[in-house]
């Protein structure tokens, strides 16, 4: 199965919300039709009224037949029997004289303008994404009448357009080792996110080490035993409670002295507001930087996109302490809200490395920003 179908797939909540919304704002409105064009209008003109002092006319008689000789040569024609209205043939169904009912169009105006932007607001495109969208879709067409699935087309090339410049892969650089650091709040799903991509930086001939710098909960380490056992990649611990920052020391010195081209550190779940816990994040970063000042090479931030609206407070808070590099979205599968990417994106601008749609090893991809708009609005590719 393609990422793209899987995506597609798995979305059904995003895209669901989405569709039934598009096509209850067309189907609901006051201007909505079934038919391309308006039906032409009746003549408002009357009737007029008969004269009120009219009396009523004698009947006519009847005229007496008459006999028609026979050497006659020509006959009267009988009386004509009214027509009926003609049928419609096989060439004039071919040409859509009598077609089935259209779908249900709606003219763009105001009020659906208003409609578009409630609908992806409620769906985490945020207010300001969701005005420039409706305003760029509504660009040379207002007063035309739109089906639902001519304005899913105009969404999905819109929040194509917007996320284009942020669908980059993490760069490889030629630092050994590269220095990866990963960071997000509680339950986010950094360690499931370090796991899948070191199989598949392994797959694709890349040396790699992972440092657990979770070092409080056990768990965590024992999940990215299990992720480096399936990758074949080896995974640096340190006793529970221990300082992460100094396994983060450790683990470049080792991987320096292994010349793996990867380092993997997995930091824990801190929350956004917690500054103690944001404090000891940069102290990572500090001491990561007395091993190679140009690290780390990237920091990946991995968002659960069930949080909404709240992924955009944490890439603020944690882009000030790790400089954050790059983006990776999970849980799309998990949300009806599969708008915040859109919102991210338009917001910060920051690179989208990958988004995951599930718990298996090849459900976290590249991000591709015209599938995923197409699967978010519901479309067929």
């Amino acid at each position: 199965m393609s990422f793209f179908k899987k995506l597609k797939d798995r979305l059904t909540r995003s895209s669901s919300k989405l569709e039934q919304g598009l096509d209850a704002i067309v189907e609901d409105g006051p201007a909505a039709a079934s038919e391309p064009e308006p039906a032409p209008e009746p003549d408002p003109t009357p009737p007029p009224k008969p004269a009120a002092a009219m009396p009523s006319p004698e009947p006519i008689p009847e005229p007496t037949p008459q006999i028609v000789p026979t050497s006659s040569p020509t006959p009267p024609a009988p009386p004509e029997e009214p027509s009926e209205a003609p049928k419609a043939g096989l060439l004039s169904r071919l040409m859509g004289r009598v077609a089935p009912a259209a779908a249900p169009r709606r003219v763009l105006d105001d009020a659906m303008l208003e409609q578009l932007e409630e609908l992806l607001i409620a769906s985490d495109m945020g207010v300001e994404t969701a005005l420039r969208v409706t305003a760029n879709l509504a660009e040379g067409r207002m007063g035309k009448r739109l089906s639902s699935d001519e304005i899913k087309k105009l969404l999905a090339t819109e929040i194509a357009r917007i996320m284009e410049p942020v669908a980059r892969p993490m760069p490889l650089m030629p630092q050994r080792p590269q220095v990866v650091l990963v960071v997000g709040v509680n339950g986010s799903g950094k360690t499931t996110t370090i796991g899948k991509l070191a199989s598949q930086f392994r797959a694709a001939g890349k040396s790699v080490v992972i440092a657990a710098g979770d070092t409080f909960r056990a768990a965590a380490v024992e999940q990215l035993q299990v992720w480096g056992d399936r990758a074949g990649v080896p995974v640096m611990t340190a006793p529970e409670g221990s300082d992460p920052a100094s396994l983060a020391f450790e683990a470049m010195t080792r991987a320096e002295a292994e010349g793996a081209d990867l380092l993997l550190i997995d930091t824990a779940g801190r929350l956004q507001n917690r500054a103690d816990l944001m404090e000891e994040l940069a102290k990572i970063v500090r001491v990561i930087r007395k091993k190679d000042p140009s690290a780390p090479h990237n920091t990946l931030l991995v968002l659960d996109a069930t949080t909404g609206q709240n992924a955009l407070s944490q890439v603020e808070v944690f882009q000030k302490l790790a400089d954050v590099s790059g983006l990776v979205m999970t849980k799309l599968d998990g949300t009806a809200k599969g708008g915040v990417l859109v919102a991210l994106a338009d917001r910060f601008g920051l690179p989208i490395h990958a988004i995951g749609v599930g718990e298996q090893i090849d459900d976290l991809d590249a991000f591709d920003p015209e599938e995923f708009a197409v699967a978010l609005v519901g479309l067929d590719a």
